[in-house]
């Protein structure tokens, strides 16, 4: 089954023909550590996850090259470790430890190579040196700046802009040292107390851009299948990876396939710190909201549209996968895996019309080809101990269900037979078990599982 996706370099859907199906490459670009993974972060880990599985479903697990690079070098790195005290290395180390815990609590497959930018210094070192050498590079006050005057007849065509354009409608500061207002820093000097390198330009450290250029040309070659990332960093960071990486390697062409997801939105608004709607994967996951859930409402909507996070889509997707999990119970996957699934997948990657075709299977009582296809996806529904622990909660409670509300129901009958000390007794037995009751106005309960719930305690509750 042929493979489309929408190129954003050719601004269309393009049949994916690989340079060499022997080895299918793919390159995104992962995050900078130095705090927590915020939700959108996220998307695109998850996005390209569900591309990497279908490469490998395709080409064959063994045919396919993912990588995705951590910065470790940075200044908000820098700021960090001013603020904490602590060192650049305890930081960058740690933070990155929280991403790949987060991103694995959302079902995502580790990359084939997840390089650190620290570790490929002496390879940006020299293709700095080799676009200098070439006239695409020059040195200013201890920086070297890539000029975007010698490249004018690519620069721009990602993101769709012109130079003039560009100029024309920047409103930064321009540094004194720039022969082109849109020249970017490709090494920057470094004070004794930032960290730093030797160099033929003096001890210092590299721009952001020249980092996946250098990384992605000694993991994946000149050219490769596919880069990805969010539409944030179609310009300039693609941009300025795109110019840096032809005119340094010209008998390539960088990356072929160039795929963008759009944003997230929380509650219809973009997410922000002082709209106070702004907060982290590990915040999710510590409110009990399980991964396969953030992972089921990012796949819900396609990657090239805004997506809404909203805590009632939330609700919903859980109620949706515990039906899920409950109905395919420990039925055996079968081994193949559903090929109209396949076939929206492999229409740019459509995976809202992917989980269309999960709840067809559902309607029509197809377990194992449901099961088959959630496994392909990325959900791990199952009951036994590998489960993430608030999923198994939220199984646990539906199953609990019953006896929950039978509770309820009699502690109900107490209270109208005006037996106090009973409806009181109940109450608390249920709080033990962790379920918070609340009365409503009209007379009715609703109940609300709390973090020490524990099904169990349930069991000789009458």
């Amino acid at each position: 089954m042929t493979i489309k996706l929408h190129n954003t370099k050719t601004r269309k859907k393009d049949p994916f023909d690989p340079i060499d199906p022997g080895n299918v490459r793919m390159y995104v670009c992962g995050p900078t550590v130095y705090d927590r993974a915020h939700l959108g972060n996220a998307r695109p880990v998850v996005v390209f996850d569900v591309l990497y599985r279908l490469l490998r479903h395709t080409y064959g697990a063994d045919h396919v090259t993912y990588v995705r690079n951590f910065t470790d070098v940075d200044d908000k790195i820098n700021a960090r470790a001013a603020e904490s005290g602590r060192s650049i290395g305890e930081i960058t180390s740690e933070t990155t430890q929280w991403f790949l815990d987060d991103m694995a609590a959302l079902g995502a497959l580790e990359p084939d190579h997840m390089p650190r930018a620290t570790q490929y210094i002496p390879q940006m070192v020299a293709m700095i040196e080799e676009l200098i050498g070439k006239g695409h590079a020059y040195e200013a006050e201890g920086h070297v700046l890539f000029a975007v005057d010698s490249w004018r007849e690519g620069y721009g065509r990602l993101s769709g802009r012109s130079v003039d354009d560009m100029i024309a409608g920047a409103r930064v500061e321009v540094a004194p040292y720039k022969k082109n207002p849109m020249d970017f820093v490709l090494w920057k000097p470094s004070g004794a107390d930032l960290p730093g390198w030797e160099s033929p330009w003096g001890r210092g450290r590299p721009g952001w851009h020249i980092e996946c250029s250098a990384m992605a040309y000694e993991l994946l070659g000149e050219s490769f299948d596919i880069h990805g990332g969010g539409n944030d960093l179609m310009f300039p960071h693609h941009e300025n990876e795109i110019a840096q990486s032809c005119c340094a390697h010209p008998e390539g062409d960088f990356a072929r396939v160039w795929l963008h997801n759009e944003m997230l939105q929380v509650e219809g608004r973009k997410m922000s710190k002082s709209l106070g709607n702004f907060f982290t994967v590990r915040d999710l996951l510590e409110q009990g909201v399980p991964g396969e859930v953030i992972r089921f409402v990012f796949l819900s909507t396609h990657y090239r549209k805004p997506m809404d996070w909203t805590a009632e889509r939330a609700r919903k997707a859980e109620s949706e996968l515990i039906g899920w999990a409950l109905q395919t119970g420990e039925v055996e996957a079968q081994a193949e895996i559903p090929s109209d699934l396949i076939a929206e997948l492999s229409n740019d990657l459509n995976t809202h019309g992917a989980i269309t075709v999960l709840r067809r299977l559902s309607n029509e009582g197809k377990n194992q080809e449901l099961k088959a296809g959630l496994n392909f996806l990325g959900f791990n529904l199952s009951v036994d101990e590998g489960s993430q622990k608030a999923f198994k909660r939220s199984i646990a409670i539906e199953e609990s269900r019953p006896k929950i509300e039978q509770l309820i129901n009699m502690r109900t009958k107490a209270r109208n037979d005006r037996d106090f000390l009973k409806a009181d007794e109940i109450r608390d037995k249920l709080r033990a078990a962790g379920i918070s009751l609340k009365d409503d106005p009209d007379g009715g309960v609703t109940f609300k599982r709390e973090s020490n719930f524990d099904p169990s305690k349930l069991e000789d509750l009458e």
